[in-house]
């Protein structure tokens, strides 16, 4: 066998290992060639799966019945409500989605006058340890195929009848430590003959690890990315995120200052405001000087506190004077509207109080 027709064989092969949802379009028209079928039968798949977000592929009315055998024998993972529940301040709806192995996982939807934003998650449980954050009580279970990833969207478009225009990869786990699903999911999304939601639409969240930062950089992507900063100051980040003993602030201003230069995106920093641990005048005095030359944004967020954790949320008149001091040393801020308080809004706590029902029967 030559070299060429070898790297075809395992192309093919290592496309095999996909479900038909995880497939990027070129990977499908391989496919659908390897099973014996038109090439025009890759568009039809491609429209109904991420066009239509079709939950079954028995859906393809245009689909001939063996090509429908294929699919399923491949696969087509996604995810299935378990619950939602909706807030009454603010019509925020939270979805608990089950997997096909059992696991379960959160997405959030968040109605705004630009339009619907979803929260989704990009692993199944996290093993960052950030204190504040429910998500990673039990550490890690597994990372999310894309096709996970994907259908917390379809799913969610097709329980509410209404379509996402924003996608927040910010929900439990961290997505670059699940980096190429992460990858194959924004190109998948961002792809013209799907959902075709612009790359600009889409922000993505990591509390901090910078190789991944700088191979993300590399992508040259025209999405958002947010780093969750939460301080100004080496020693009081590590109080809070075990993954700034690995990751200095100085390291974590290089790689910005990188992604800034390779992208022309502006970084915005998150920093979740906790009583009396970060949200003090000396801090935001701290982190003004720490972000006066980074070209970014600050985005404020009073945290949400869960039992499990001795945190408190900061008050109205610590985050306003937080918020003072930055716009007096001219750093672009925002204070996150908070919605959902009243429907277990914090990342991980409606998976956390399913998995305790579950463990007292």
């Amino acid at each position: 066998m030559v070299q060429e027709e070898k790297d075809m064989f395992t192309e093919i092969e290592d496309i095999k290992k996909l479900d038909i949802r995880s497939m990027m379009f070129d990977e499908l028209a391989v496919w659908v060639k390897a099973v014996g079928q038109p090439a025009f039968r890759a568009k039809q798949i491609f429209e109904w799966v991420h066009e239509k977000g079709i939950a079954d592929a028995e859906e393809m009315t245009n689909v001939p019945k063996k090509l429908i055998e294929e699919i399923k024998k491949q696969g087509m993972h996604g995810v299935e409500e378990v619950t939602r529940l909706v807030s009454k301040q603010d019509g925020t709806n939270k979805f608990l989605f089950r997997l096909q192995d059992g696991n379960v996982l959160e997405s959030v939807l968040m109605r705004y006058k630009h339009g619907n934003s979803v929260c989704i998650s990009s692993q199944v449980g996290c093993r960052m340890g950030c204190r504040f954050c429910a998500s990673t009580i039990g550490g890690l279970i597994r990372n999310l195929e894309a096709s996970e990833m994907l259908d917390q969207i379809y799913a969610i478009e097709r329980i509410t009848g209404e379509r996402v225009s924003n996608i927040v990869v910010m929900g439990t786990g961290e997505p670059l430590d699940n980096y190429d699903n992460l990858i194959r999911f924004i190109r998948i999304i961002n792809d013209e003959r799907g959902k075709n939601i612009s790359q600009r639409n889409i922000t993505v969240s990591s509390c901090g690890l910078v190789p991944q930062i700088k191979k993300l950089a590399d992508e040259e992507l025209s999405i958002t990315f947010a780093l969750s900063l939460h301080s100004p100051t080496d020693e009081d980040r590590r109080k809070l995120l075990p993954i700034a003993n690995k990751y200095s602030i100085a390291e974590l201003m290089e790689v910005c200052r990188y992604y800034f230069e390779k992208t022309g995106r502006r970084v915005t920093f998150e920093y979740s405001l906790v009583k009396d641990e970060n949200d003090t005048p000396e801090h935001a005095y701290k982190l003004a000087e720490l972000l006066k030359n980074m070209h970014g944004h600050v985005n404020l967020i009073p945290v949400n506190p869960i039992k499990e954790r001795e945190y408190c949320r900061s008050l109205g008149d610590s985050v306003e004077k937080f918020k003072y001091i930055l716009e007096k040393k001219d750093i672009n801020v925002t204070i996150r509207r908070s919605m959902g308080r009243d429907i277990d809004a914090a990342c991980g706590q409606l998976r956390r109080k399913y998995e305790e029902a579950k463990e007292t029967f």
